[in-house]
């Protein structure tokens, strides 16, 4: 029995250190945990904000570097575009420029060639024309030279 006495000394005598841990426990729940809890469930929810905030600003600008590609892919289609129209412009220009030159280098030919003709008609006119003539004067200077050495008249 004396061992149930001491056990009942022992547990009077820890009331007072139970009865001061729990307050201790309270305060500290209401003045510390609570706010503390508070705290870390506000700092958690603001983080999770700003991590969608993050993740909406983070598609708004891949959005936004798609628009830029798609523009950047529309303007060299366009630079390519009128270089490659430019470019055909420089060609047809110089195809004209090269069938003018045809055209311009055959009609100097093809008046050359006329020329040419009518040189040779008139020059073949003339050999007609001083051909009796040429004759004759050929005849007369080989007759005069046959003359003098072959006979003494």
């Amino acid at each position: 029995m004396e061992i149930l006495h001491e056990l009942v000394d022992l547990v009077v005598q820890a009331v007072p250190t139970v009865i001061i841990v729990v307050i201790f426990y309270l305060c500290m729940r209401s003045l510390f945990f609570v706010p503390l809890q508070r705290a870390m469930d506000e700092r958690a929810r603001r983080i999770d904000g700003a991590k969608a905030e993050a993740a909406a600003a983070q598609a708004a600008a891949r959005e936004e570097l798609d628009r830029y590609h798609d523009a950047l892919k529309k303007a060299r289609a366009e630079v390519y575009l009128e270089q490659e129209s430019a470019r055909q412009a420089v060609l047809d220009e110089r195809a004209k420029l090269l069938r003018t030159l045809r055209a311009r280098t055959l009609e100097m030919v093809q008046e050359a060639k006329a020329r040419i003709d009518a040189e040779s008609q008139t020059a073949r006119a003339e050999i007609q024309k001083q051909t009796p003539v040429l004759a004759g004067q050929i005849s007369k200077m080989i007759l005069e030279r046959s003359a003098p050495a072959g006979g003494s008249r």
